[in-house]
């Protein structure tokens, strides 16, 4: 059985490329999460208004990819201390967190965030908690890099790369 899990770090249409290219992660879906109050639309502007923050909503299979490396992926392509955005992508829309649904993985992303933090002086920016809510993104910015190859991203083929040889890197 998949499991889920949201992750934001910056614009999703470059996240969303990046996930969908590690071997087991098996679907993804750009919307907006967990702002100040619940959105009633779809639209960015409502997003940063709320203070929802551009996620990557990620079904993985656990028995192909670990969530311990899944989250190592992710941590690869964030500055973890970096509270307002990344790279150019900067406003709270653009924070990094890890979400999700299920209580039984949060000592698994506790433990990761804490393993993490030894590699850090400053301390770690990246929220993390249930998922309170999730909108899905418009169909046009579902796989927007796919569709649009020269869009802008800060993640380049290099990045997308790496995400497809990760798995080698398991077995």
């Amino acid at each position: 059985m998949n499991q889920i899990i949201y992750l934001s770090g910056g614009c999703f249409w470059g996240m969303e490329k990046y996930f969908s290219c590690i071997p087991g992660v098996v679907e993804t879906t750009v919307g907006y999460a967990n702002g100040r109050e619940a959105m009633r639309s779809d639209r960015g502007a409502e997003a940063e208004a709320v203070g929802a923050a551009e996620a990557v909503r990620v079904a993985y299979d656990p028995q192909v990819l670990a969530l311990p490396h899944l989250l190592e992926m992710y941590f690869a392509v964030i500055d973890p201390t970096k509270s307002d955005g990344q790279g150019p992508d900067i406003g709270v829309q653009y924070r990094s967190c890890i979400l999700y649904e299920d209580a039984a993985i949060e000592k698994t992303v506790f433990n990761s965030l804490a393993e993490l933090q030894k590699q850090y002086e400053a301390p770690l920016a990246i929220e993390y908690g249930p998922i309170r809510y999730f909108v899905p993104a418009r169909e046009y910015q579902q796989n927007y890099l796919e569709k649009n190859p020269g869009g802008h991203c800060r993640l380049t083929q290099v990045h997308f790369d790496y995400a497809k040889r990760s798995g080698e890197q398991e077995e």
